[in-house]
């Protein structure tokens, strides 16, 4: 839909001149009353402000070792402004947690890590990236939280013979369709969350004997593919189903009521949303007013059982919700992720969105590769490293560590769905995920067929 721009700023009259007022002893008293307002707000409340907890950072931040002192330097971009700012916030602390780490470490490289703002926005990125490598002598690229600019900064790593890992963007094309051996991906992509959501699925309907399915996702990269790797998924598993829609706002849609009462007039039993961040949580929203949640079941297999998430559904979620995410404050219940997750509470204050453990995860491969390798400028002996790396992350259960596949780049992790049930645990979030179900790691790895078919190699 076109936006529309309301006036509001009411009529207005360009020939009417000002009048002048006579200056009475009231007068005199309201001015010097003002004065003295203004007077006492520089003397009582900006030394107050000046007291106040330092506020997000929003443009470049630098954080590592000094380039002077530094083995490497990793230039990473997330949003820090606009409506998905949290998750550049978040990372940033991932990143820190990781620095501690490496610090505590003698053999560990001296990472000199830059971290700014990409705006959401593919062409400012890549001009930032490009600044990265000739201005800052960037080794590595890596971050983004947008499908859309990580796989225009990923054609540009290709391109330009850097390194990228991607900590966050998940389009499974970046993989696949457009994988190439500069590209590495830390966290879990579409068709990781959507081959468990099938499976999921799949299981649902033995038990309901669901027919009807439909689709909501972001008018971009991101949504498409997933909505493709969900077919997909289905397909293999054979899932029948009855597709009653697919509806695809843009990106920071502030109004889904169109789409909202498009699915009330023919509802699905499921309704499967790839919406992520503060529009999957302003779409909850709008649908709680509307009879939407007694009308279907709302699953979101990749990014809706994000912490932020679950603190905005209050402690009265909509009833049917099925979520995941790629990291869970409370899954899997080990030392690590306990411990990780402690650290970042300690650190900011409150409790890691998913986009956290991704930027933690990259901080730390990087570092693993570049001991492999021996020097960062070795760009193959880089790739060799990274290529089957194994490192054992807050996401992985007891008995697993996950490793980047040498095929595709992309990391292999375990995937957990659950259900919002009551738990205050890690306040303010009244509900938490529960009703796991757990999906290997190894079983969610897509095909040697199935990749052949999307990068068109012969006998796909």
């Amino acid at each position: 839909m076109p936006d529309r721009e309301a006036d509001v700023r009411g009529p207005r009259n360009r020939h009417r001149q000002p009048q002048a007022m006579p200056v009475t002893a009231s007068t005199a008293t309201r001015r010097w009353m003002r004065r003295l307002s203004i007077l006492l707000l520089y003397v009582c409340v900006v030394p107050l402000l000046h007291a106040l907890p330092d506020a997000p950072p929003v443009g470049r931040v630098e954080l590592g070792a000094p380039a002077q002192q530094a083995d490497a330097t990793v230039a990473c971009m997330y949003p820090m402004t606009g409506r998905s700012a949290s998750y550049g916030r978040d990372s940033i602390v991932g990143i820190r947690l990781a620095l501690e780490e490496l610090a505590q470490d003698p053999d560990a490289p001296r990472l000199r890590v830059i971290v700014d703002d990409s705006r959401s926005k593919a062409s400012f990125a890549v001009r930032m990236a490009e600044d990265f490598i000739s201005q800052d002598d960037a080794n590595i690229l890596c971050g983004m939280v947008s499908s859309g600019v990580g796989m225009a900064v990923s054609r540009l790593a290709r391109q330009q013979q850097v390194i990228m890992v991607g900590t966050d963007h998940a389009s499974s094309r970046a993989t696949l369709e457009e994988g190439h051996d500069y590209y590495f991906r830390v966290s879990s992509d579409t068709w990781t969350s959507h081959a468990a959501g099938a499976r999921y699925l799949k299981d649902l309907q033995a038990r309901t004997g669901w027919r009807k399915l439909a689709f909501l996702g972001p008018d971009y990269e991101y949504g498409r593919v997933a909505w493709r790797d969900l077919k997909q998924a289905l397909a293999q598993h054979d899932v029948q189903f009855e597709q009653t829609g697919t509806y695809w706002p843009r990106l920071y849609e502030p109004d889904y009521s169109l789409y909202i009462q498009s699915l009330l007039e023919s509802p699905p039993d499921v309704l499967v949303v790839a919406l992520w961040g503060g529009d999957f949580t302003a779409f909850l929203e709008q649908a709680r007013t509307t009879r939407l949640f007694e009308q279907m079941r709302v699953a979101n297999f990749d990014t809706g059982g994000d912490y932020e998430t679950l603190v905005a559904l209050g402690d009265n979620p909509p009833p049917g919700l099925i979520l995941s995410a790629r990291h869970h404050v409370n899954w899997p219940d080990t030392e690590l992720n306990r411990s990780f997750v402690a650290r970042f509470h300690a650190m900011s204050g409150r409790y890691p969105s998913y986009s956290a453990q991704g930027a933690y995860a990259g901080v730390l491969a990087i570092a693993r590769a570049i001991r492999q390798a021996g020097d960062v400028t070795d760009t193959r002996a880089m790739i060799s490293a990274l290529e089957g790396l194994e490192i054992r992350l807050p996401k992985d259960p007891d008995g697993f560590t996950s490793y980047i596949d040498p095929d595709t780049h992309q990391i292999v992790q375990a995937q957990a769905i659950g259900t919002p049930v009551p738990n205050d645990r890690f306040p303010p979030a009244s509900v938490l995920l529960g009703n796991w179900r757990v999906y290997d790691a190894e079983s969610l790895k897509p095909s040697v067929a199935l990749i052949r078919e999307r990068r068109g190699s012969p006998g796909g």
